[in-house]
């Protein structure tokens, strides 16, 4: 099948084209071509030149046209149609309305203005943490009141266990103080008796 493409000619970084009749299983630097139908230079587009007799002579033998031949007969006012989108699908051909939409759109999001609905759920949401705050510390203050009272009981308690030790200490120096003065009471009677026993023998 016959197929109407550019076939790259020049030096690296300067970029021309000649416009091509061939075998659409040839590759395009195979040199293998029917005929030269024209010359195209992307930097000098005025400069393009190309056979309008051979191209259409050709499209009527049944020729097929690449994308790119397509976009620039129509450039040329030679075919009349539709421009095809030569970009790969990823990054789709724009229109300039459409990439200043896009603009806008980027700078807002950048820039939001701040709306009224967010402006109120904003300060619900610091009214709520306000009152978590609130309510934290005085789960705190209650904790540090039972504490208090928690160690006041334990010093009452403790202070009651030193009395009561206090007071058993004492009784038992009482008993003993007792105790022993009973003892000396009964310890003078005794050597008396002695003395009676002896002048008797």
């Amino acid at each position: 099948m016959l197929k109407i493409r550019l076939q790259r000619v020049g030096r690296k970084h300067d970029p021309s084209f000649r416009v091509v009749v061939t075998d659409s299983t040839r590759g395009p630097k195979s040199g293998n071509f029917i005929e030269i139908l024209g010359n195209y230079d992307a930097r000098q587009k005025d400069k393009t030149q190309l056979n309008v007799e051979r191209i259409k002579h050709w499209i009527s033998n049944g020729a097929k046209l690449s994308d790119t031949v397509h976009n620039l007969l129509i450039n040329h006012n030679i075919i009349k149609g539709k421009k095809i989108n030569v970009l790969p699908k990823k990054t789709p051909q724009i229109s300039e309305e459409e990439l200043k939409k896009q603009q806008k759109e980027k700078e807002e999001v950048k820039d939001p203005k701040p709306s009224d609905d967010k402006v109120k759920s904003e300060n619900k949401e610091a009214e709520i943490t306000t009152d978590k705050v609130k309510e934290v510390k005085e789960d705190k203050d209650l904790e540090k009141e039972e504490v208090k009272k928690e160690t006041e009981k334990k010093d009452k308690i403790e202070g009651q266990q030193d009395k009561v030790n206090k007071t058993e200490a004492e009784l038992e120096e009482k008993e003993k103080i007792e105790k022993t003065e009973e003892l000396e009471k009964i310890a003078p009677a005794k050597p008396a008796v002695k003395e009676e026993e002896k002048e008797k023998i």
